[in-house]
């Protein structure tokens, strides 16, 4: 079984590549626009294969742009085959890559959380080591 799982993942890496050049050379499609293939994930027994893109432009809405790659698929597939050299090429399902706008939320949720922490801390200061906290004041 793990031959199976190294021919996957050199066919996937192989994939990424040769679909990432072909996008950009041979289909002339308007609506794809600039498009950056990020991942491409093989099912196990290499009949399909789900590729993660991330368009640039912003022109035009991802729906669009996976809708032209999805017709450009039977095109891709053919010089697929060529280029691999293998006899059953997967069948190609397009799907746009949310990581980089989930990152970017991530990030601004923590700067804010960074951010309210740094409010409270000079709102109310800590009190320096040797100085009786407010709760042990009222507790005497």
């Amino acid at each position: 079984m793990p031959r199976d799982f190294q021919r996957g993942r050199r066919l996937e890496e192989q994939m990424l590549r040769l679909i990432s050049e072909l996008v950009r050379r041979e289909v002339k499609d308007p609506r794809v626009g600039l498009v950056t293939f990020t991942t491409v994930e093989v099912s196990r027994d290499l009949s399909h294969a789900k590729i993660f893109f991330v368009p640039f432009d912003g022109k035009r809405p991802a729906e669009e742009v996976a809708a032209a790659l999805t017709s450009a698929a039977g095109f891709l597939r053919i010089h697929l085959k060529k280029q691999l050299e293998i006899r059953h090429v997967p069948e190609l399902r397009f799907a746009v890559d949310h990581t980089i706008d989930e990152a970017a939320r991530m990030s601004s949720l923590i700067n804010r959380a960074v951010a309210s922490d740094a409010r409270l801390a000079e709102e109310h200061p800590a009190p320096a080591d040797g100085e009786p906290d407010a709760a042990e004041d009222t507790a005497e």
